[in-house]
């Protein structure tokens, strides 16, 4: 969590040097999620994210410089450089792709989990989503489908509260978002996503129900974002939330409650927590120091992989 934290903020910071020309949506304050689900995941058990991907693609292994070769938008780039910060992905690692259009992610990680089930494995796909996407039809569709054919999915709901600029009060009807599982008659747990072992208990029996062939599982995590929508800056000044709210969430930090957490139980101290930043700055350092000298796609590639 502290590695995704440290390098989405150097983003953050280095935004605008307008390097990066492609948008960032950071996950600074929603991290446990990320880690705590892709914890419970093998390599080979496959991913699916949406715009807000950064946090998904590391928690689950992705290479950090391909990733951010690929939003300053050179060659090394795990896309090539064509795709930036919302289509992220690493075979390697089982991270399928990232989407930005809301909910598109959902029917191709049902479909992963259909192919991982015909080649025989026990094998499981998770697909992340944000609120914003349990208002679209293929939602619906992709657990109406995974439901009924027992798939071993994994719906990630990371609930920020917000689709961009609007609440979820403003949206949806005063329930709580596991029932929509209910229509479905899928398995659905709720849980803090800002503790880290909350979402990786929840997970873990998520992940044992699929690769048991009990099928699928919508997991509900409240979370926080606590920068914008889309970009490097703090927006509380604009209206659609206040100051308290953001305070009274960064308060329940989750990478602090785990260090706290850590230190708690002896397994931290000041001595180790330097150290660590110190490893992992200079990590990030030299990830961005590969991103801004790796050559950009050469100009006789801009029609490759164009289809019409």
């Amino acid at each position: 969590m502290l590695r995704i934290r440290l390098i989405e903020e150097a983003i953050a910071e280095r935004y605008a040097e307008q390097e990066m020309r492609c948008p960032v949506h950071l996950s600074i304050g929603q991290e446990a999620v990320a880690v705590g689900v892709c914890a419970e995941l093998r390599r080979t058990d496959k991913v699916v994210s949406t715009h807000r991907c950064h946090a998904h693609y590391l928690a689950k292994g992705g290479d950090l410089k391909a990733m951010m070769a690929e939003i300053y938008g050179k060659a090394a780039g795990c896309c090539g450089g064509r795709g930036g910060s919302m289509h992220l992905f690493d075979d390697d690692v089982g991270m399928l792709l990232s989407l930005p259009i809301v909910a598109s992610c959902m029917p191709i990680a049902v479909g992963a989990a259909l192919a991982l089930r015909q080649e025989g494995t026990d094998g499981v796909a998770a697909t992340f989503f944000g609120d914003g996407s349990i208002e679209e039809g293929v939602f619906h569709e992709s657990m109406n489908f995974a439901a009924l054919h027992r798939l071993p999915v994994l719906f990630v709901l990371e609930n920020n509260l917000y689709s961009c600029y609007t609440g979820l009060a403003d949206r949806q009807p005063d329930r709580p978002l596991a029932d929509l599982a209910k229509a479905h008659a899928m398995a659905a747990e709720t849980a803090d996503g800002n503790d880290l072992e909350a979402v990786r208990a929840a997970t873990a029996r998520a992940v044992a129900r699929g690769r048991a062939g009990e099928g699928p599982t919508l997991l509900v995590f409240d979370t926080y974002r606590w920068r914008e929508h889309c970009g490097p800056n703090y927006d509380n000044d604009i209206g659609y939330r206040t100051e308290a709210e953001f305070q009274g969430w960064k308060a329940g930090c989750p990478v602090e409650r785990t260090a706290a957490a850590l230190r708690a139980a002896g397994l931290l101290d000041e001595a180790l927590e330097a150290a660590l930043r110190r490893e992992l700055g200079a990590e990030v350092a030299e990830a961005f120091d590969f991103a801004r000298n790796a050559p950009f796609p050469a100009a006789d590639s801009v029609k490759d992989h164009v289809y019409g």
